[in-house]
């Protein structure tokens, strides 16, 4: 991981790179309190990985202060607030045959004691491997060939209560959270997430236009076309953040999607697949010219719908499933979605970037995300602002910060959308982490937004001014 000095908003100098050795790479960090940690997978993905802690103020390059064992693949780690612990989710990804599929778990590292008396826990999914059926049922993805629950489910994310009691863990492929009570490192809830119903148009009674849930499925309909269509999303969210507001608690995910795609089992297809790598669609279903490119046909779908018991197979679609829910969600700490973004991400890039509309992290290509999911919502954060309470979003493929008042969960407003990717190679591509810093001391009045760009490589700093407060 990269060390970067920051004086003030306008200067980063990178000082150095912490490395852990003898690993296969770091795949995250987070400081507290003058602690780093480090999450580092082994050189065989699946076997277990590490967490590595120095001092923050350690000259790069320095060796750990501690190393402790985490589970397999460590693609996550954070502290909690009060700074006593440290979470990891461990993904748990099979290798690409599939023929070896650790179980995924989140290590629960007790540094009360500082790292060096650092003790870890596990908490992990077996107690649930008698449950499949249950949880197939209300919507959980257990599709792995041949896993059990524990090593179906891959924690992706992890954010923690306010009170540093409960973690709320996504599992990305599974379309779920798990809830973590942190005292006793038990995985006490998987709550299915449930499907976006794309169809679904709203009429306001205030007179304003509809809201819908529309989204431009097609890299082939020549434009930015967003629309009501016969699709259920599959929420599937990468980041997550909790917060609380009157004392009662949330958690808004960034619904990316994602899709299992491995040489020994891909679940990835075209909905134009339908009758051939795919059941055909059920006779009446949807409209006849439904599979044209310019319509759903280029859509990203499953071979592996929801609600399928292991060994079942469908003798036609008459349900359609969709990567992700291109939008950000509000729930509430038991699972109950009180607020959508429906299509408002696409239209405001659509309205931002006419030119770059979906377009990948990597290049300038009008239009080509659009078939597979969107701008892909990544990372999010949430902080306070002058009494108010503010989330900040990521979308990963055009890039850029879409920043939401969350003061009322059950009604976010959209504020404002940022980007500075020129889309001829300067500026940031694919940002992929953000982490809100509260205004304090010498740094001035305002908040900072500090994003890491994937593609990029680069680190973003962002004022945050309320326009209020001008």
């Amino acid at each position: 991981g990269d060390g970067i000095e920051i004086r003030d908003i306008t200067t980063g100098v990178l000082i150095g790179t912490f490395t852990v050795p003898d690993t296969g790479g770091v795949n995250s960090v987070a400081v507290s309190n003058g602690i780093l940690a480090v999450a580092a997978q082994a050189n065989v993905k699946q076997d277990p990985g590490v967490v590595a802690f120095f001092n923050a103020s350690d000259a790069p390059g320095s060796a750990p202060i501690n190393t402790v064992a985490a589970g397999a693949l460590p693609d996550m780690v954070t502290f909690t607030p009060d700074g006593k612990r440290v979470l990891v989710a461990n993904e748990g990804e099979p290798e690409d045959s599939y023929l070896s599929d650790p179980v995924g778990s989140i290590s629960i590292i007790d540094v009360s004691r500082g790292p060096r008396q650092a003790t870890v826990r596990e908490a992990g999914f077996e107690t649930f491997n008698d449950q499949r059926d249950a949880l197939v049922a209300s919507g959980v993805r257990i599709f792995g060939p041949g896993a059990s629950v524990a090593q179906d489910l891959e924690p992706e994310y992890i954010s923690v209560s306010g009170d540093s009691t409960t973690a709320f863990v996504t599992l990305q492929e599974n379309n779920a959270v798990a809830k973590v009570d942190i005292a006793t490192a038990t995985v006490t809830a998987i709550l299915p997430l449930g499907y976006k119903d794309h169809a679904l148009v709203v009429e306001p009674d205030d007179g304003l236009p509809a809201l819908n849930n529309g989204l431009d499925p097609s890299n082939r309909d020549g434009g930015a076309i967003i629309r009501p269509w016969p699709v259920m999303g599959m929420y599937q969210p990468d980041a997550l953040a909790a917060f609380e507001v009157d004392g009662v608690g949330y958690f808004i995910t960034a619904n990316e999607g994602d899709a299992r795609d491995y040489d020994g089992f891909s679940e990835e297809a075209r909905m134009g697949d339908a009758g051939d790598d795919l059941p055909p669609l059920c006779d009446g279903a949807f409209p006849e010219d439904i599979l044209e490119d310019e319509n759903l046909g280029r859509l990203l779908t499953t071979s592996a719908p929801p609600f399928l018991a292991p060994g079942e197979s469908l003798d036609c679609l008459d349900t359609l499933y969709a990567y992700g829910a291109r939008s950000f969600s509000i729930w509430t700490a038991a699972g109950e979605q009180v607020a959508d973004t429906g299509n408002q991400l696409e239209l405001v890039t659509a309205t931002a970037l006419p030119n770059n509309f979906n377009a990948t992290d990597d290049a300038d290509n009008f239009d080509n995300r659009s078939d597979d999911k969107g701008p892909e919502p990544e990372g999010v954060a949430v902080g306070e602002i002058d009494g108010r309470l503010y989330a900040f979003g990521l979308l990963e493929r055009i890039g850029g910060v879409v920043v939401y008042d969350i003061t009322d969960p059950t009604a976010p407003t959209l504020v404002q959308y940022v980007n500075n990717r020129s889309f001829t190679g300067e500026g940031d591509y694919a940002p992929e982490g953000v982490v809100f810093v509260p205004a304090r001391g010498t740094r001035g009045p305002d908040p900072w937004l500090v994003v890491a760009n994937e593609v990029s490589g680069t680190t973003s700093i962002y004022a945050v001014r309320p326009t209020q407060r001008r």
